[in-house]
């Protein structure tokens, strides 16, 4: 097949999401099948180029920074896009659409498809769905509720990596069923054969809804000399960094803020690590913890979110907005080595048999191949 694939992040911008297209993106070009991939432009990123056999165009925008992206910078990408996307769709012979995020791609490939024909599936990854994060693009997902509403209905079909996403969006739209379909990793990335430290990790962008501070606050009293690294960049970040100051604690608290998706150190921060935390109260399915599965690490998270759905029972789930219940998690874990052996080499096993990325662009592929047979009825 011939697939057109529509996301404003990709790597080195970008979170989880950018880490799925990739992933999948490469894994369909194994696979047999041609992918032209429309994308932001940043910094001194190349505006056209092949990486992993997937052909990428870049469009001018205002994005400042790569670890968020705002709603005025997700416009100037709009309106760019559309300067190359016709010509694109004339040149080659697309068979399908895949847009990743109902905004701001969803609006590129309806327009597109009202311009073109082509038509197109969505996959949604959790903030261009309204409820899923509340305190992030309220006031943009009420403004534009009646295109988002046509954006879906338009679609051949939507996806979503999680039940707990899909239901938000039936909620939204009970006439339209989604298709449930994880993101996939490739858990070889890894090096598990290497001696872990009681390191604790935490890697995620940081908004309030993460719950970092939950975590921070579990460690108040924390009479253990261990390290702690946190990952990530985000609007939330200099709060967290004032709560750590406040509290008592043995443990070496490290910011290491934005890393590179695919850099050595991020590598190295999960081989060492043998205790992941994700404390989040809202989330789709974090790539962050297929990642943490894959190195072997113990993972404390939370109940109902998408996160219990990644980790199944191969790790300890508290409470969202717990700090008493994490601290509970770290202290059973470090109380029990064999415990923590145990819950990685099960994490480790789910993501291998569950998660790999052959099998997960193998489900997209007849998801494309029915829209196709549709179009043909």
């Amino acid at each position: 097949m011939h697939i057109l694939t529509l996301c404003y992040e990709f790597p080195p911008i970008g979170g989880g999401g950018a880490k799925v297209v990739a992933g999948l993106t490469k894994e369909l070009v194994c696979l047999g099948n041609q992918v032209d991939l429309v994308t932001m432009a940043f910094d001194n990123l190349p505006r056209c180029q092949q990486m992993d056999g997937v052909n990428i165009w870049r469009v001018p925008c205002l994005r400042r920074k790569a670890s968020i992206c705002h709603a005025h910078e997700m416009m100037s990408y709009i309106v760019m896009a559309q300067t190359i996307l016709p010509g694109l769709v004339r040149r080659n012979q697309y068979d399908i659409n895949h847009t990743h995020f109902i905004f701001p791609d969803g609006i590129l490939a309806y327009l597109l498809k009202k311009r073109t024909g082509l038509p197109y599936i969505i996959t949604a990854h959790g903030s261009d769905v309204p409820g899923y994060n509340p305190n992030r693009f309220k006031m943009l997902h009420t403004l534009i509720k009646p295109l988002w509403l046509k954006i879906v209905r338009e679609a051949d079909a939507i996806c979503s990596p999680s039940q707990f996403l899909s239901r938000l969006i039936e909620k939204q739209i009970p006439e339209k069923s989604v298709s449930v379909i994880p993101n996939g990793f490739n858990y070889r990335r890894f090096n598990t054969n290497l001696n872990k430290t009681n390191n604790i990790l935490i890697v995620c962008r940081m908004f309030e809804r993460k719950g970092v501070q939950y975590f921070i606050r579990a460690l108040n009293d924390f009479h253990i000399p261990l390290q702690v690294d946190i990952v990530g960049n985000g609007p939330y970040l200099e709060s967290i960094k004032a709560l750590a100051q406040t509290i008592h604690t043995d443990a070496k608290i490290v910011f290491h803020e934005w890393l590179e998706n695919d850099s050595e150190k991020l590598k190295e921060l999960y081989e060492k690590a043998a205790i992941f935390v994700l404390p989040s109260e809202a989330e789709n399915f974090p790539i962050v913890l297929l990642e943490a599965m894959a190195a072997e690490l113990a993972i404390i998270s939370t109940k109902g979110t998408g996160c219990a759905e990644v980790v199944g029972d191969a790790a300890l789930l508290v409470n969202p907005r717990d700090a008493a219940g994490i601290r509970s998690a770290i202290d059973d874990l470090l109380a029990n080595p064999q415990r923590r052996k145990e819950l990685g080499a099960a994490a480790r096993t789910r993501v291998e048999s569950r998660f790999s990325w052959q099998v997960i662009a193998n489900q997209y592929l007849s998801i494309y191949q029915k829209s196709i047979d549709m179009r043909r009825e």
